[in-house]
């Protein structure tokens, strides 16, 4: 197995969201827009961390160009993710327009042109894309109290609640509010316009907030238990009331697969959790997990909450409806927040040197970058 890790800036990339993905077939490409690229060429095996792949010497860093990517599409090939942070969007808004313009862009004409040349030409090919519910803006929270949401499954948990009547659907009109969800959009329309325009057979997903092993310490949940563990600060932005829908990332692998082998070409699916909860109400169910399972009292912590200047273009609230992928695959969350809370509690406890790791050097100036001055 040779993997190629491609990235447009000279650092180390941990952050792993697919974590139990997998592709067998030969001929596909799927693009996942949160965080780096990785090209994975030939047999397929779940990816360990990037921390010890680079210490294997499996993986090279490089600028993505079209002609790697057409140079890819010369041999055979099993998946492509692309990935791009959210938290680092407000840095540099040009570097984040590039990168989806040229990895998106690049790797479609890539595609194409591959394709094109094959005998079958698109017979039994698929270009997933994987994006963001950020792309759909914000939605009015009209009920900051917590309301009776209009659907749920098995999974819901017994919090399981709404803040307003409105959901996004796969229908919803694009309407981004940041540099980030504008890079997003557009390599979303990208996408489909290969389709409309080559017939390349696209399939597109937004799918909300993951959480789960592996998961780079910027994002909320794996930074807050770190920083519990330490009894440092926990820096919540604004009051805590941005409402986000969260989905285990096991979850989202398994939709990812489902949706690529039965999914209908050209259509668009939203992956969610069935589970809007507020920022503040997620930190507290964090530090009381943290805390039983580190023998302390459950909420000793609390009084680690600390309150920042919100982020910029930092939207209130999103909620995905995933009725359409429940009712035409079958799929639905198998966790329940708190279980899923509970395991990745569990693993980042258990995994502390990976996290001693990964945050130590250019880490630490980062996170000085975004909380020491709010």
């Amino acid at each position: 197995t040779q993997t190629v890790e491609l990235s447009l800036e000279e650092r180390s990339v941990t952050h792993r969201d697919l974590l139990a993905y997998r592709q067998r077939s030969e001929g596909e490409v799927i693009v996942d827009t949160y965080g780096e690229v990785v090209l994975r060429l030939g047999q397929s095996e779940v990816l360990e961390d990037s921390q010890h792949l680079r210490r294997s010497g499996i993986v090279g860093t490089q600028t993505v160009t079209a002609a790697d990517n057409e140079q890819v599409f010369e041999t055979e090939f099993e998946q492509c993710v692309t990935y791009i942070e959210v938290e680092r969007f407000a840095v540099s808004a040009r570097l984040f327009r590039a990168v989806e313009h040229a990895d998106t862009l690049s790797l479609l004409q890539a595609a194409k042109l591959y394709w094109e040349a094959l005998p079958e030409r698109y017979d039994g090919k698929r270009f997933y894309h994987i994006s963001t519910d950020e792309v759909y803006g914000a939605l009015e929270m009209t009920h900051p109290e917590g309301i009776e949401p209009p659907f749920s499954t098995q999974a819901s948990s017994e919090h399981h609640e709404a803040y307003g009547e409105d959901f996004f659907l796969e229908t919803t009109k694009y309407n981004p509010h940041s540099p980030y969800s504008a890079s997003k959009a557009s390599s979303d329309h990208f996408v489909r316009a290969f389709h409309d325009t080559y017939g390349m057979p696209t399939i597109v997903t937004n799918c909300s907030n993951n959480y789960g092993p592996y998961q780079f310490p910027e994002k909320l949940i794996p930074l807050f238990i770190n920083n519990i563990r330490h009894r440092k600060p926990l820096p919540v932005y604004g009051k805590g009331e941005n409402v986000r829908d969260w989905l285990y990332v096991e979850d989202h692998a398994r939709a990812i697969d489902l949706i690529f082998h039965q999914g209908t070409v050209a259509e668009t699916y939203n992956i969610g959790g069935f589970n809007e909860w507020k920022n503040i109400d997620i930190i507290k169910v964090v530090i009381n997990t943290v805390d039983r399972l580190l023998g302390r009292a459950e909420g000793e912590d609390m009084n680690l909450i600390t309150y920042v200047t919100d982020r910029a273009g930092h939207d209130m609230r999103y909620a995905i409806d995933s009725r359409k992928l429940q009712a035409e695959l079958g799929w639905e969350p198998s966790l329940q927040f708190e279980e899923g809370i509970e395991k990745t509690v569990r693993w980042y406890l258990e995994h502390q040197e990976w996290m001693d790791n990964i945050t130590s050097g250019e880490y630490e100036k980062y996170y000085d970058d975004m909380y020491k001055n709010r």
